[in-house]
């Protein structure tokens, strides 16, 4: 499928950036909205506009429908989420009050947490829509760069093949096994300050 409509989606890009840019943006605030998770937009928006074009629209995007999605839980569904996750992560509010911004980007950062309920969860706690925006944005970028960027490698392959590569061609490729690496070493990062964190 990809194979079949990359042009497809290469030329409308090329010829309606802006469009393009905006219809992406709108579908991934969409696709947050509705408790979606990211991998699938940051595979395809590497793929699509490459790395850096690619996880700048994605970046937007989250971070306005995370921030869109903690608002309306907050205005509807505060006490429903206070009483069903409060006893589970009742420890991170004092962290939350100690310093909002910092924790609420470690807690972006490190994830642990299914990014649906990540969105919904510093209801809890109160904090300003401001920070979670600006701490979304910040602390989910490294991930969301590294994603897009196997995205982007995807492409390439895929672009320099006549034929569908095989699994093992495209993880050979240094375009997809360098972020893939560097993927990996984050999750190790995030898990060792997970630890911390949640303790």
């Amino acid at each position: 499928f990809i194979k079949n409509n990359r042009d497809y989606f290469i030329e409308f890009r090329d010829s309606n950036l802006y469009l393009s840019a905006v219809l992406f943006i709108i579908f991934t605030i969409i696709w947050v909205l509705a408790a979606g998770f990211g991998s699938p937009v940051a595979l395809f928006a590497g793929f699509i506009f490459g790395k850096w074009f690619g996880v700048l629209f994605l970046i937007i995007g989250m971070s306005i429908g995370a921030t869109g999605l903690y608002l309306i839980a907050n205005f509807f569904f505060k006490e429903a989420i206070k009483e069903k996750f409060l006893t589970k992560f009742q420890n991170l509010e004092y962290k939350f009050k100690k310093s909002e911004f910092y924790f609420l980007l470690i807690y972006r950062f490190i994830g642990g947490i299914p990014f649906a309920i990540s969105n919904v969860l510093p209801c809890m706690f109160n904090v300003k829509a401001s920070n979670f925006f600006w701490a979304t944005m910040i602390g989910m970028a490294p991930q969301l760069f590294l994603v897009s960027s196997i995205g982007a490698g995807l492409e390439k392959v895929i672009d320099q093949n006549l034929e569908a590569p095989s699994v093992m061609s495209m993880i050979t490729s240094p375009d997809i096994y360098m972020p893939l690496i560097l993927f990996f070493i984050l999750i190790l990062i995030s898990i060792i300050i997970r630890k911390f964190f949640y303790k």
